[in-house]
């Protein structure tokens, strides 16, 4: 697996991980690290992914080469978030988080995706 990703993949990264962490009450540490961590971290991690991919337009060959991560686990983590968007709840959730990492974007970076 290759680890090369540009400082920008790896700015929107962590961007996405903070955004999740704050949401769910977590460390962005433990949705960054290598590890497989709790469930808790594990969803986490799913939902920073699909906001890298959805919310901040990245591929999932550059999520999963700035998180140290096959491409195939982080198409099942958007896939795993995306299926729970038939509930209204968790829709609703999940739709004001993406519009949230939407608004952090600086117009020359929200360009560059």
């Amino acid at each position: 697996m290759s680890t090369e990703y540009t400082c920008a993949d790896w700015d929107r990264v962590q961007l996405a991980a903070g955004v999740a962490a704050f949401a769910l009450g977590l460390r962005s540490s433990d949705i960054l690290s290598t590890g497989r961590g709790s469930p808790a971290v594990s969803f986490g991690r799913h939902i920073a992914m699909y906001l890298c991919h959805v919310g901040l337009g990245m591929s999932l060959s550059k999520i999963a080469r700035a998180m140290n991560r096959d491409r195939s686990t982080v198409a099942y983590g958007c896939h795993t978030i995306e299926d729970r968007r038939d509930q209204p709840e968790f829709d609703e959730w999940i739709d004001q988080v993406e519009q949230g990492v939407r608004g952090l974007l600086p117009l020359h970076f929200a360009k560059a995706a």
